[in-house]
């Protein structure tokens, strides 16, 4: 059973707690110089509609830190890119990963 969405709604401002594959909680690899060497988890997808700009909300950072920082889209991968100091494959704005229910929902169809 997929996990609900929670859609926010502040003026122009609306946050989703799950954005291509992944939701509010899951472990995402920030691609920047210093982000690459922390742990973050996605906490949601902002979009203001009056502008068309977007942002990542994610919570993390050092062992034991618990920031929120904001990143670009393209900036966002899914957990398992990350190989040693580098990420590989493409980031989630690119290429949104699909659960395995939504997969099986779409052929089922």
């Amino acid at each position: 059973m997929p996990r609900d969405t929670t859609v926010r709604r502040h003026g122009q401002i609306v946050r989703t707690t799950s954005w291509n594959g992944v939701r509010s909680g899951d472990k995402v690899v920030v691609n920047g110089l210093k982000e690459l060497r922390h742990t973050w988890t996605f906490v949601a997808h902002v979009l203001n509609e009056a502008t068309g700009d977007e942002w990542i909300d994610v919570r993390g950072g050092r062992v034991g830190e618990s920031k929120g920082r904001s990143f670009r889209p393209e900036m966002i991968y899914p957990s398992g890119a990350k190989k040693g100091s580098k990420v590989v494959g493409l980031s989630l704005a690119t290429a949104p990963q699909l659960a395995l229910g939504e997969r099986v929902a779409r052929r089922s169809r």
